[in-house]
């Protein structure tokens, strides 16, 4: 369903009132899914069942992360403390209490329950719990239940149904939780090679649960780990530009998923354990990476904004703000932005409008990144199921300026198959982000990544999932 939206975010600002009331009061909300604490803890496995060790995999409280957010700029985070065995009573009796302190500690900031759940027969994903007065119960009963290193009594649980069951467990809740898979293509073997996450396994956990498994980290984290950027440590499928190669590919993974009509979203994220500056590998929340939701500063809608794709991923605060919309052309005004969609008839001309801004602050390495190029990317879906893909780049003195707004639009003919739009950007003129190698400098190679607005010809062939 159409809602009519034009997206108008100024962060830092007063919020925007705009024609849909559902809209109003919006702005971008910076933020951040996957952070770890000292209640990612290590094991003695020498006592039985294992005893946890505080401080294990970082040495961090939740209230030190909370202020590391806020200080780099962000509205919002989750807490995402990774299990083990017996983990869910850590969680109860320790986590839950620290995040109370934190939310105590730093009101400002909109702090989620949640954690990296060990998936069954997979890896792992950001388990985001949506706020209430359940909202510690629930992630205990999750993670007892269904987290793959949860038992303590050797009884296997590293199998694909137990996360199916998870989720159909998850969807049935009052307020159902979010997951985002983390660092998709980390255990490939190669480019298109998949490891522990396969495209039939996204495929078949948003089947079963749409609404909670909406989508996966675009860019992951540990984005200051000069040796394996990411800790993708195959060499042979490495990222790509900082972000996962299910995401680069133009025609890849994910447009694969979006053509088949798939709500299916990507972020970015810290995964912080430890500060480079501590002798860690890692980048505190906000410090590189970004995930912007459009939303009111409300976790509520925040959540909203992060299960229905009103957000964009970005690292190195290359831009800050981003505007794309999709409009018929002609008497016919309505137009549609990020996650939603416009219906139009096929071939009709649709006029695709991207806006994105660049910071007026220095990022956090000191510096005013400026973009190098923009680009445009349509998808379809074709007859044997694959993507049709075009796009179209513009680089620096081809855009329109209008301040530290850079503005580029694209007139062309609506598929008979309807399609999806989405947008990337960079500071480097790569024309598709290049794989990451030891050594290089993730501050000279930055990236932002929209999610898409979906264009519907009413037709059966078009419709989406």
């Amino acid at each position: 369903m159409l809602r009519h939206l034009i997206c108008l975010g100024l962060l830092g600002l007063s919020p925007v009132v705009h024609a849909d009331d559902a809209d109003a009061g919006r702005a971008w909300q910076a933020g951040d899914h996957h952070v770890h604490s000292e209640w990612s803890v290590d094991w003695d496995r020498t006592t039985t069942p294992p005893t946890p060790i505080r401080g294990g995999d970082s040495p961090y409280t939740r209230s030190h992360n909370a202020r590391q957010a806020l200080r780099h700029g962000l509205a919002w985070m989750v807490h995402t403390d990774h299990g083990g065995p017996g983990h869910s009573r850590v969680t109860q009796e320790h986590a839950w209490p620290a995040l109370e302190q934190a939310r105590r500690d730093v009101p400002s900031l909109i702090q989620f329950n949640g954690m990296e759940f060990d998936v069954p027969g997979a890896e792992h994903a950001s388990l985001v719990i949506a706020p209430g007065k359940h909202e510690r119960d629930e992630l205990v009963e999750i993670e007892h239940r269904f987290s793959r290193n949860e038992p303590v009594d050797g009884i296997a649980r590293d199998d694909g149904q137990t996360m199916i069951d998870a989720l159909a467990r998850m969807r049935t809740l009052p307020a159902p939780p979010l997951m985002f898979v983390n660092h998709p293509s980390r255990t490939a073997t190669g480019v298109g090679a998949w490891g522990e996450v396969e495209p039939t396994e996204l495929r078949a956990w948003h089947d079963t649960a749409p609404r909670v498994l909406v989508g996966m980290e675009g860019a992951p984290g540990h984005q200051a780990t000069r040796t394996e950027r990411g800790l993708y440590r195959n060499a042979a499928a490495p990222t790509f530009g900082g972000f996962d190669q299910m995401t680069t590919q133009i025609g890849g993974v994910w447009d694969t998923l979006l053509a088949e009509g798939r709500r299916f979203w990507i972020t970015a994220s810290s995964d912080s354990h430890e500060n480079l500056r501590d002798g860690g590998r890692d980048y505190d929340p906000g410090e590189y990476s970004k995930t912007y939701v459009w939303a009111r500063r409300d976790a509520r809608d925040i959540l909203d904004g992060l299960r229905h794709g009103r957000m964009f991923a970005v690292t190195g605060d290359v831009i800050d703000a981003l505007e794309l919309t999709v409009s018929a052309t002609g008497r016919d005004s309505r137009t549609a932005t990020l996650g939603d969609t416009l219906t139009i008839p096929a071939g009709t001309t649709m006029r695709i409008e991207l806006r994105v801004r660049q910071p007026a602050r220095p990022n956090h390495h000191g510096e005013h990144p400026s973009l190098a190029q923009l680009e445009l990317i349509v998808g379809t879906s074709g007859e044997d199921g694959t993507p049709r893909m075009q796009s179209r780049r513009w680089t620096t003195g081809t855009w329109r300026t209008d301040g530290p707004w850079r503005i580029v639009t694209w007139d062309l003919p609506v598929p008979a198959r309807g399609a999806f739009v989405r947008a990337r950007g960079s500071n480097t003129l790569e024309t598709t982000p290049i794989a990451d190698v030891p050594g290089e400098d993730p501050w000279r190679d930055l990236w932002f990544y929209s999610n898409p607005v979906f264009v519907d010809t009413g037709d059966q062939a078009s419709e989406t999932h």
